[in-house]
């Protein structure tokens, strides 16, 4: 066991990685640099906004929006696991992270994404819950039913990370540390070891692939369900339910696409997984603000009443 071990440490003797990032092309990486800084600031603003408006309104009591609430509250962070790192090495001629910073990195990675996905699912529970068993609304989702909800989706979140890097350090990397990627994802960091990957592998795909397929099918048949029961419903009823649905699944096509794509298969790498890994790290965070406000009455309104309380306190203070 000792000498197993010890020859281990020797193959394990890469202490960095470098990404290949976006683009070799200079003028390209210029390009990005501005497009990129721009989303990850409307991300920022915009989720913070929402928070913002959820806090200040009143609107953490009730279900939906205590959810909104900390899907914002991970947008942001998952985001800033990947975004501001991709952002400077568009600009640097070293694109670098350490061995521990890569590890850390794929953790946050898998714990944020996670978390949202089970918050994605846990709304969509409250949906169907409001629409489908609106007599027992409150006493399914009273307050402390939905701390229990939301305590569940970051211990699943960390549950999930926690064995997708427990498998990866136990792997040696001895020699090529070149990733293919703008940030330490599973399958391009998998490339590199220099041992046997085809059972890591098989779990990794199984552990992801579960979650998010699963989580995936949940959400549609808890949203086919929703949609039959609006038939029931009176006109005004239906185009309610129909717009604070439509925003949810519109946010649970652009998110799980992409992860389905890259997550539900082999342990294999393609030349399109930097452009398909775009979409649920950086375009749905900056999406479901606009997506939820755009389409949200309720908080349209409170952001209303939020910059119109903002102009009176200017207009007094002056």
């Amino acid at each position: 066991m000792a000498s197993w071990t010890h020859s281990m440490e020797k193959l394990n003797n890469v202490t960095k990685f470098i990404f290949w990032g976006l683009s070799q092309n200079p003028e390209v990486e210029k390009v990005c640099f501005v497009l990129f800084s721009f989303f990850y600031m409307v991300i920022l603003l915009g989720n913070f906004l929402i928070m913002l408006t959820v806090c200040q309104g009143k609107l953490f009591k009730t279900p939906m929006y205590f959810f909104l609430n900390f899907l914002s509250f991970v947008d942001i962070c998952y985001s800033s696991v990947t975004a501001p790192k991709m952002i400077v090495d568009l600009l640097a001629k070293n694109k670098t992270i350490s061995y521990v910073g890569c590890m850390l990195q794929l953790f946050e990675v898998h714990f944020f994404g996670c978390t949202e996905i089970f918050i994605l699912t846990v709304m969509a529970y409250d949906r169907y819950v409001a629409i489908c068993k609106p007599l027992h609304y409150m006493t399914i989702m009273g307050r402390e039913s939905c701390n229990k909800m939301l305590l569940g989706t970051w211990v699943g979140g960390f549950l999930h990370s926690i064995i997708q890097v427990a498998l990866v350090v136990q792997l040696p990397f001895c020699g090529p540390n070149e990733i293919n990627h703008y940030f330490c994802d599973i399958h391009p960091v998998l490339k590199l070891a220099c041992a046997d990957t085809y059972i890591v592998g098989v779990v990794v795909t199984a552990n992801s692939g579960t979650i998010t397929l699963g989580s995936f099918v949940i959400l549609l048949i808890s949203y086919a369900i929703i949609l039959v029961s609006l038939r029931k419903q009176s006109a005004e009823g239906r185009r309610k339910a129909l717009s604070t649905c439509g925003s949810h699944i519109a946010v649970v096509i652009i998110f799980f696409g992409p992860c389905t794509f890259m997550y539900m298969r082999p342990d294999t790498t393609f030349s399109e997984d930097k452009m398909v890994a775009l979409f649920y790290t950086i375009i749905t965070p900056m999406l479901n603000p606009l997506i939820y406000t755009l389409r949200n009455a309720e908080i349209k309104n409170a952001m209303r009443k939020l910059w119109s309380r903002k102009v009176f306190w200017e207009a007094n203070g002056k």
